[in-house]
């Protein structure tokens, strides 16, 4: 079943120019790009959209990280797409990611992910809908 989950390329794969080399692999995991742009979050609006962590000791590193340079965000449709995307880019920890994973491929390290991939549908919507608008149902 066809489902839309959302992702970013955080400022760390951008800045190394990796964004063309991630979407590419992106698409040729089989998942179509239904909306995507490139913007600059404000440290407002990073921390906006990482509220959920807020009272977590990495927050305000995390704050300043994804409001250090642009990122590129999409929301992507695929079968079973929160799982699979999240199976796609592997584990946080980049020394812990399966072969040929994204993170595996182009993360520094937990902190410098490469990445983000939402992790449930409900989520997905929420943070599709942080940076999009007017989109077809989810």
């Amino acid at each position: 079943m066809q489902k839309r989950t959302f992702t970013m390329i955080k400022p760390d794969a951008f800045s190394k120019g990796n964004s063309g080399a991630i979407l590419q692999q992106i698409e040729k995991a089989g998942f179509r790009i239904v909306a995507i742009k490139k913007t600059w979050l404000s440290a407002e609006k990073a921390g906006e959209f990482y509220a959920v962590h807020k009272e977590r000791p990495f927050y305000g590193e995390l704050v300043e990280f994804m409001s250090s340079g642009p990122i590129i965000a999409a929301i992507l449709e695929g079968d079973n797409a929160v799982e699979s995307f999240r199976k796609l880019i592997g584990a946080t920890d980049p020394a812990k990611a399966a072969e040929g994973t994204i993170r595996k491929l182009y993360a520094e390290s937990v902190g410098k992910n490469a990445v983000h991939g939402s992790d449930s549908d409900e989520n997905a919507k929420i943070e599709g809908n942080f940076f999009f608008s007017g989109l077809e149902q989810w």
